[in-house]
């Protein structure tokens, strides 16, 4: 028999808004993170760093449990990283939604969403997995490097492993975990980052344009990875990654038909203005939902 898990009580999280089934999923399971698994009552089961959570919609409240040992600490972390009290209330308020039709409903549609606050390190490590795979794949990869080279957390579950772990480990292992060519990527940039301590920590200080421009010197790191790891992990609202989803959404939605993803990128950041990077996740949770549901009707 597996052994169990200690959990602390569910409790409500505070100063978060009214969250809908859709929007949780969106949060936990739309391409921000990839450690996120939806449990068999309905509850999400996810973690960062040594933290491994699960989240649970209480009517519209979302609650939360942690490891026992967490307990003390657990509110105030969790709350961190699912942005409470950071100002997302002020900035949905700030974007164009009175005079953008299409923004206003994307909204509408997805209470609670918001930008997760992750860990700077492990957004770059699962971003570096992330290129021409959908979200399905990249959280097989991350879930077999934390499998198989980073430490136990807590029974069935390993945190990521740490990028001075990652600079040990040959390039053969990081293959084994289904990288692809995306192995070298990560092998390199561990390099870089044993040659170079502190560099991340430094960057993810610096201003939005000086942290993309060191973000893209690092191998496989491109403009949409660079505002990805600058959106997801360190906050930084004016980030606009362009993916094929935005691509699409900001030629149906916008007229931006055969706009390239830098032109898109800076429409978007002139468009929506400081909050750029949160409306560009609720274009893009939309743009994803109405797929999902043409798929599902056959059409």
């Amino acid at each position: 028999m597996s052994a169990r898990i200690d959990w602390s009580p569910w409790t409500p999280l505070p100063d978060l808004p009214p969250f809908s089934a859709d929007s949780l999923r969106e949060l936990l399971d739309g391409g921000q993170a990839f450690r996120w698994y939806v449990q068999p009552d309905g509850s999400w089961r996810g973690g960062w760093v040594d933290w491994l959570v699960e989240l649970r919609l209480g009517g519209t409240t979302l609650e939360y449990r942690a490891l026992r040992g967490h307990a003390t600490s657990g509110v105030k972390v969790v709350a961190s990283y699912l942005a409470a009290g950071s100002g997302t209330d002020a900035l949905l308020d700030a974007l164009p939604w009175r005079s953008d039709a299409h923004l206003r409903q994307c909204l509408q549609a997805f209470p609670g969403l918001r930008i997760l606050r992750q860990p700077f390190g492990e957004t770059l490590l699962c971003f570096l997995c992330s290129a021409t795979k959908q979200i399905v794949q990249i959280k097989q990869m991350v879930a077999l490097l934390a499998e198989r080279l980073g430490e136990s957390v807590a029974p069935g579950w390993n945190r990521l492993p740490r990028w001075e772990t990652l600079a040990r480990v040959p390039i053969t292992q990081l293959q084994a975990c289904l990288l692809g060519f995306r192995a070298r990527y990560i092998h390199a940039t561990a390099q870089f980052l044993a040659e170079h301590p502190g560099w991340l920590e430094e960057t993810e200080r610096l201003p939005y344009p000086a942290a993309k421009e060191r973000l893209c010197l690092l191998p496989g790191v491109g403009e949409k990875v660079a505002d990805c790891v600058l959106l997801f992990g360190a906050g930084r609202m004016e980030a606009f990654p362009v993916d094929v989803w935005i691509i699409k959404t900001m030629a149906r939605r916008y007229g931006l038909e055969g706009w390239r993803p830098a032109q898109i990128a800076q429409f978007g950041r002139a468009h929506f203005g400081a909050g750029a990077g949160l409306a560009q996740q609720f274009l893009f949770a939309w743009e994803r939902k109405t797929a999902r549901v043409k798929r599902e009707a056959g059409s």
